[in-house]
């Protein structure tokens, strides 16, 4: 065994040239460290006054939420439906940005005195955005507004059956759009074309969260305290739906995160708790703590006990709804585990790991996990992959797909529809459903088609540093003050660089395999302690006294009362 960290492909390693002349003058202006002046220029940040703001984010740089496309539309249709008694639908989603929507409508139309019923819809029974029978279900209970958030812009038809029902819709959304938008009363959708509002790529927590800031200020309310009640949820939603953390999605994670930490809400504050939570909430905690449990009731029971947590005002009963997520998670994870490991083994028994499209099924495999499995997928074997679930009594294999960077699985899908029975999604993530019996000819011809324009290079992960670094600049003041770049995630990860020649002095094992801590010294002499969590077993005694360069995230470790800077090894190769 090599004892180097081993993947099945390797990564590429880039990062652009430093510019020591820009790095000075940026340091001097802002009173930064070159470090994370170094960050800033390999980001394009030149402007000083661009980055105060960046660094600094505030409320009061939020968009003016009048600005969004129908946004009088729906405010009147909301206060008609609040001033007439009128019951008001919501329809939100089964995920994470779905269910936190839903909870905001819900929570600020009854604080304004609107009468109100929530729903998300169950991910077997209904599927994916604005089912029939929900219309139906609304219509039954007499609601005249029905109003959808994380959802409803390709609702064409159900948006006109309400209307045969004899209701209003309005449709919050922010996804992107067809060539053709409902004809609801009002459709706020930051993408839609005529669109003048400043930044597109809110989440659907976010759209209601700025629609609902926008009905506060109109209606005299104090925002500042809107922001004080609404903002935990909003974050919530924009982080769990991997939105891009830039303009106000940084702003709404930024203070969000800090609602978070602090809330009051006993949904929250349950969930919080059967989770472990640290005091202090980030990105990490959400996106990898808190929003799976959410999600985990979507995907193996009904997503309206996510909600119903959410909405909670007794912490008793939020206990008690947290402990029955909790217990999905747990049921979650290890039927993911071993759908994983089932799935990575046909993969390798079936040489598709040598092939340009991953296509694997399984009898029985859990349709809420197999998005889950797709990624991880992608991750071992960078290629484009579709993991199906198949159900012999049907016929039909129901999937979900996750892709890399030069194959867009939209495109895909529409070159094999007339295989599908149902099919869409974005260039990286998509669903579909197909007749079992064509799954062999639906892999044959995805592979034909990838392989007319994939090339070798394009199965190579390309691995993004901010700058190659020496050891010396990695002082526990300039990897503090990285911490200025928080919260990060798409659009603005956290910073990574990688190294010159190390030597390897040192290796010391952990109770798990998987963890491993190498002791590395630099040329100039200066050491210090690097860690892998996950390539540990692929590592042998033999790599003390050799040279590696590492691609690292440095990090501040507090351990029996020292401090000290880590480095977080994401990968290493031979010097």
């Amino acid at each position: 065994m090599s004892p180097m960290i081993t993947t099945v492909n390797p990564a590429h390693w880039v990062a652009p040239g430093r510019n020591a002349s820009e790095e000075a003058r940026l340091s001097s202006e802002l009173g930064i460290t070159p470090l994370l002046a170094s960050v800033l220029n390999a980001r394009g940040m030149t402007d000083a006054a661009f980055i105060r703001e960046f660094l600094n984010p505030n409320l009061d740089s939020l968009h003016k939420p009048q600005l969004l496309p129908d946004y009088e539309l729906a405010k009147a249709e909301i206060l008609r439906a609040r001033d007439t008694k009128e019951l008001i639908f919501v329809h939100g989603d089964y995920d994470v940005d779905g269910i936190t929507s839903a909870s905001i409508l819900d929570r600020f139309l009854k604080n304004i005195g609107c009468n109100v019923y929530a729903h998300v819809p169950h991910r077997m029974k209904e599927g994916y955005g604005v089912h029939h029978s929900a219309v139906q279900r609304a219509a039954d209970m007499g609601a005249k507004l029905f109003i959808t958030c994380d959802c409803g812009t390709g609702a064409i038809e159900q948006v006109k059956m309400a209307h045969e029902l004899g209701m209003r819709v309005v449709v919050t959304d922010h996804h992107s759009i067809g060539d053709t938008l409902p004809e609801a009363e009002a459709v706020i959708n930051p993408h839609r074309e005529d669109s003048r509002y400043p930044f597109n790529e809110l989440s659907g927590a976010g759209v209601v969260f700025k629609l609902c800031a926008g009905l506060a200020e109109d209606l005299g309310m104090p925002v500042d305290k809107y922001y004080h009640h609404f903002l935990d949820l909003a974050a919530l939603g924009t982080i769990a739906d991997v939105m891009p953390l830039i303009d106000e999605n940084r702003i709404i994670a930024k203070h969000g995160l800090n609602r978070l930490s602090s809330t009051q809400k006993a949904g929250l504050l349950a969930l919080k708790e059967v989770a472990e939570c640290p005091d202090v909430i980030n990105v990490y905690q959400v996106g990898f703590v808190l929003a799976p449990r959410l999600n985990a009731t979507g995907r193996i029971d009904d997503a309206a006990i996510a909600l119903q947590l959410l909405r909670s005002k007794d912490i008793e009963e939020a206990r008690k709804l947290a402990k029955v997520i909790d217990s999905h998670n747990t049921s979650r994870r290890e039927s993911q585990e071993l759908m994983i490991e089932s799935a990575k083994q046909q993969v390798l028994d079936t040489g598709q790991h040598e092939k340009n499209v991953i296509v694997v099924h399984g009898e029985g495999w859990h349709p809420g996990i197999v998005g889950i499995v797709a990624g991880r997928l992608v991750e071992t074997f960078y290629r484009p992959t579709f993991v199906f679930s198949t159900d012999a009594a049907l016929g039909v294999a129901k999937g979900s797909a996750r892709s890399i960077e030069k194959f867009n699985l939209a495109d895909s899908i529409n070159k094999f529809r007339p295989l599908l029975i149902s099919g869409g999604g974005h260039a990286m993530a998509a669903g579909c459903s197909l007749p079992m019996a064509v799954i062999d000819e639906f892999r044959a011809g995805l592979d034909e088609y990838a392989g007319s324009f994939l090339k070798p290079e394009d199965f190579y992960l390309t691995r993004q540093a901010d700058a190659e670094v020496s050891l010396d600049e990695l002082t526990l003041d300039a990897v503090a003050e990285l911490e200025l770049l928080s919260p990060t995630g798409p659009s603005n990860p956290g910073p990574s660089f990688f190294s010159g020649p190390l030597d390897v002095v040192g290796i010391k094992r952990t109770r798990k395999p998987s963890i491993v801590h190498l002791s590395v010294r630099e040329q100039s002499g200066r050491m210090m302690k690097a860690v892998t969590f996950t390539a540990g077993e692929s590592i042998e005694e033999s790599i003390v006294g050799t040279r590696l360069q590492l691609f690292f995230e440095p990090t501040i470790n507090e351990f029996n009362g020292r401090t000290n800077v880590e480095l977080r090894i994401k990968d290493m190769r031979p010097a």
